[in-house]
């Protein structure tokens, strides 16, 4: 992974939930036409071919060329000749195109979610039923709508497939063990990503599409299907308000809030540069292997500044201290300038050395507790000071040493 900005490799080492994007995370991102349902008086041509229509040519969008390498292995004949074209947009869950039909007939092309068409269409009474059948397949199902701009009508079902990847479910099992949840946030549609989940070992209740509810907790739901980019934000919010540290996958431009709100954004791969600006981390390989190895790098490094930090608040009480208590015992400095500037030399020398000390990853979250920190530092070195204290009485009043050989004992 490549670390944006310093803080955020100790930010790894405290997420407690991850919301992992499905597409390209949990799946390989190897979509393919798995079945075409054409509806009365359309073929199957047709359908993929009005959808290439309202597919980017050449863009990143794995579903248009999905649907565009279909449509090139079953060309149609008399097509509409493509005019103006209107990309995906999350918001509307549809990419639009206009174009004008073999008679001169302007028509209106929709791709989109099949919720999303179905709404702006009058489909035939079976379509709902095998867009169900083949979401409860775990197929990611688009519709294909065409007709005048006042009239367009359902032309076909289209099911894309998008296998899960074989170590996501390992990786899961890993993030559980290292104490973080992980929970998938999808804009498909419930049906599609709960058989998904299961796969890659995420079992647990769907949240229905829609608004993200108040007070949810990370423990309610496996699955938030159907989520928006904004809504997103509002579960990073909702997670945070409920006391968790939350991790977010994302890629797009519209994710941008999400991952700037998260305390561990994360840009996958794929990601655009707004998304990667946004992040903390961004991913070089699809998949969790990178989140995880994040998560672990962050905790050895939190082990590491957790010894510094307690080494310097002990080795703090025992020098400030036993300087004053020498002084009191001897009526004399304890140690001398030259003495002071080596004893700090070799403390500098030793806490560089424990900044590459040989640690385990925490076996849960991290959080600072300075608190205890400091309480654990001043005990250790109240501890250490009676130890000096005593060597140095016993120096003085049982050996009877002057003071330089007392300075001697004392470094």
């Amino acid at each position: 992974v490549l670390p944006t900005r310093l803080s955020a490799v100790d930010e790894a080492a405290s997420i407690e939930v991850l919301c992992a994007d499905k597409t390209g995370t949990l799946t390989r991102n190897e979509l393919k036409v798995t079945a075409v349902h054409p509806m009365p008086g359309f073929d199957k041509a047709h359908v993929l071919g009005m959808a290439a229509l309202a597919s980017s040519d050449g863009g990143q969008d794995p579903v248009d060329a999905a649907i565009r390498s279909a449509a090139s292995q079953a060309v149609a004949s008399d097509l509409p000749k493509l005019g103006k074209f209107v990309p995906f947009d999350s918001a509307t869950k549809m990419s639009e195109a206009t174009a004008v039909d073999p008679g001169g007939v302007t028509v209106r092309v929709l791709k989109g979610a099949f919720a999303a068409v179905m709404g702006l269409t009058q489909p035939p009474p079976d379509a709902s039923t095998i867009a169900n059948q083949l979401e409860a397949q775990g197929f990611r199902v688009l519709a294909v709508a065409v007709g005048p701009p006042g009239a367009v009508k359902l032309a076909g079902i289209i099911a894309l497939s998008d296998p899960p990847r074989t170590d996501s479910a390992a990786f899961i099992a890993e993030l559980h063990a290292l104490g973080v949840r992980t929970v998938m946030v999808t804009g498909d549609a419930p049906a599609t990503a709960a058989i998904v989940a299961h796969a890659v070992g995420l079992d647990g209740a769907v949240c229905p599409s829609g608004q993200i509810p108040d007070g949810v907790h990370p423990e309610d739901f496996a699955v938030f299907a159907g989520v928006l980019p904004e809504g997103k934000y509002d579960l990073v919010k909702a997670f945070q308000k409920s006391g968790h540290i939350v991790g977010m996958c994302g890629d797009g431009a519209n994710d941008a809030p999400a991952l700037r709100q998260a305390q561990m954004g994360i840009a996958v791969s794929t990601a655009t540069d707004v998304a990667k600006s946004a992040a903390g981390i961004v991913l070089t390989k699809p998949g969790l292997g990178g989140i995880v190895a994040s998560v672990r790098e962050g905790r050895v490094t939190f082990q590491r500044i957790l010894t510094y930090a307690l080494n310097s608040v002990t080795k703090k009480t025992v020098q400030v201290l036993f300087l004053v208590v020498g002084l009191v015992m001897t009526g004399h400095a304890i140690l001398t300038p030259l003495l002071m500037v080596i004893i700090m030399l070799t403390g500098d020398l030793l806490g560089m050395s424990l900044a590459t000390d040989n640690v385990r990853p925490s076996p849960m979250p991290n959080t600072w507790r300075i608190g205890q920190l400091t309480m654990a530092g001043v005990f250790m070195g109240i501890s250490e000071l009676v130890f000096c204290i005593a060597v140095l009485a016993i120096a003085k009043f049982r050996l009877g040493f002057g003071i330089e050989t007392l300075r001697t004992v004392a470094f």
